[in-house]
């Protein structure tokens, strides 16, 4: 009698997945690494969930260990000995291959309609008795977005985030709910405005972000959620320094550390800690800015791993910390240590992180570029890929520092 896959069962409740999700999701990233769709269906998820098959076909797991992040027997697949190990991915470069530029514009537009597909947005209902159920649904369809973000960026996910924003509201004008749902919907509300200031930002676009950040922590507050409150300000602070208001920046976050949800959850206050350290830095702060690299880390330390970390916390994890510890060091000038770090990040990053991939790549380019060791800034920006990747401020950034290298 075949056993039952629970730890991929556990998966698929961690990254909130339903049978028919996950199908269609192994079907897109199985497009990315074959160049055409998956076919899995609902049913082949039973059957991997189920224990009837114990060891998928490569096609499938490939895209499953991109998914979540882990190697098949990690996923409790069991192998069916030397002939099941996983080979390496084909390459996307091929002769005769389309024109790179058209075809990130293609995987823009594509990949967009594709996620709102695979999402479901249009079955969120607008009319009729709202229940607890339909806002967990709504909850688990921004979980999957924010999943996205860290692999494709969010240049293709800012017009699916609008989209779905455009039908909460329908749905808080046309349905009828309680209180208690209420505030649960403006806390789902909230949680997807600061998913959509992000795309905003990774497109480059710093007036839509500042707004979709400060509807967040409006919607926050009408939910009376302390969690997406302080999610918001931090947001917040993130923007005003991307605006050049540092002392803003600083303010908001020694702020946010200042509430409960910061002194009892070690994985809020990691976070805040972490951005607190670039902020110090960014105002020259060198003292105060390694202090709260040690408190952040200590914060990491804490972390209790049988605990799964809400959706859109999920990207905080080792090599993250690193990477922002890497952003704290170049700020004050230790670029030497700056480059530990982000080679650290990346060292790190999980398989299917293309889009932190491809920003800390940059990121380590510019340092080496900065350092004047050119060489190694050309090999590393030239390893960066960004074809896969919807992120015009980081396509830009790779582009600045092509055009660095070659005027020296």
């Amino acid at each position: 009698m075949p056993t039952e896959n629970r730890i991929l069962k556990a998966l698929l409740r961690q990254y909130g997945y339903t049978h028919r999700s996950l199908a269609a999701e192994v079907n897109q990233v199985s497009e990315g690494i074959y160049g055409r769709p998956g076919a899995a269906t609902d049913r082949d998820v039973r059957r991997w969930v189920s224990g009837h098959v114990r060891w998928p076909t490569t096609r499938y797991l490939l895209p499953l260990a991109e998914i979540f992040e882990r190697p098949p027997e990690a996923m409790g697949f069991v192998p069916r000995g030397r002939s099941s190990r996983l080979p390496a991915p084909p390459s996307r470069s091929r002769p005769g291959q389309e024109d790179p530029v058209k075809r990130r514009a293609f995987l823009t537009a594509s990949t967009a309609t594709t996620v709102a597909l695979a999402l479901g947005l249009e079955q969120t209902p607008t009319r009729g008795r709202l229940t607890m159920a339909d806002v967990d649904r709504v909850n688990q369809t921004i979980g999957r977005l924010d999943a996205h973000f860290t692999v494709i960026g969010g240049g293709a996910l800012l017009a699916v985030a609008t989209r779905y924003l455009d039908r909460l509201r329908d749905t808080l004008d046309g349905c009828a709910y309680g209180p208690r749902v209420e505030q649960a919907l403006h806390s789902a509300i909230s949680g997807l405005h600061a998913s959509a200031g992000w795309a905003a930002y990774d497109c480059g676009d710093s007036t839509t972000s500042r707004l979709h950040h400060a509807e967040a922590l409006q919607s926050a507050i009408f939910a009376k959620d302390g969690r997406a409150q302080i999610r918001a300000w931090s947001d917040l602070s993130v923007q005003a320094r991307a605006d050049g208001r540092y002392r803003d920046a600083l303010r908001i976050n020694l702020a946010s550390l200042e509430t409960r949800q910061a002194r009892h959850n070690p994985r809020i206050a990691a976070l805040l800690h972490s951005r607190l350290a670039i902020g110090h830095a960014r105002v020259g702060d060198a003292r105060s800015a390694a202090r709260a690299l040690l408190a952040a880390q200590s914060a990491y330390d804490r972390f209790d791993t049988a605990d799964p970390a809400p959706p859109w916390l999920r990207f905080l994890d080792a090599a993250e910390l690193a990477g922002l510890a890497g952003l704290a060091h170049r700020a004050v000038g230790r670029l030497p240590d700056a480059e530990i770090a982000t080679t650290q990040a990346l060292d790190l990053l999980g398989l299917s992180m293309h889009r932190n991939r491809a920003y800390y790549g940059v990121q380590l380019a510019e340092l080496q570029l900065a350092q004047g060791d050119t060489t190694r800034a050309k090999a590393t920006a030239a390893a960066v890929d960004t074809a896969a990747v919807s992120s015009p401020r980081i396509a830009g950034r790779l582009a600045t520092v092509h055009h660095h290298l070659a005027t020296i």
